[in-house]
């Protein structure tokens, strides 16, 4: 059985959380971008806890992360995501302002399947998020769903503080 397709946005800063949900949603998507504005709760919807302990349905088709982010920062929530077993086959692109080597070696080392430096124009920045959200939710075929499948669709969610 097939479920919704849905995207994490993890990122702290209200206006390239806009930008991204925007750029998503422009061409009339109904994919759903659920909002985590920080590490903490970005694991927290990830491993269904707190706030997203009755949401239903698979784990994101995409994870989109910040990496300067408060309480856990960005390069923490790939690192304990890609150590979890039931997590670690989520795609996860890093989504960044940071042009630091540093930053984009250890996003790769730490299992980021892609990192992209925020386009600073808006046409540039809209058509990068189509790009992404073209592939990783239409032409990507994930893995086999695992242990952890679920029948019923992710209830809708914007956004959780």
């Amino acid at each position: 059985m097939t479920t919704n397709k849905w995207i994490l946005l993890a990122e702290d800063n209200a206006n390239d959380a806009d930008l991204v949900q925007r750029a998503l949603t422009a061409n009339h998507s109904t994919t759903e971008v659920v909002l985590a504005t920080d590490g903490s709760v970005a694991l927290d919807c990830l491993h269904r806890r707190g706030a997203f302990a009755s949401r239903g349905g698979g784990p994101p088709a995409l994870v989109l992360l910040d990496l300067k982010m408060p309480k856990v920062d960005g390069l923490d929530v790939l690192r304990q995501v890609k150590n979890d077993d039931l997590l670690k086959t989520i795609p996860i692109v890093v989504l960044t302002s940071s042009r630091e080597e540093q930053d984009l070696t250890r996003s790769y080392q730490l299992g980021a399947n892609a990192y992209v430096v925020k386009p600073v124009e808006f046409r540039q920045f809209v058509a990068t998020l189509h790009g992404l959200s073209s592939f990783w939710m239409t032409i990507n075929e994930p893995p086999p769903d695992g242990p952890r499948q679920t029948i019923s669709p992710p209830a809708r969610l914007t956004a959780v503080a």
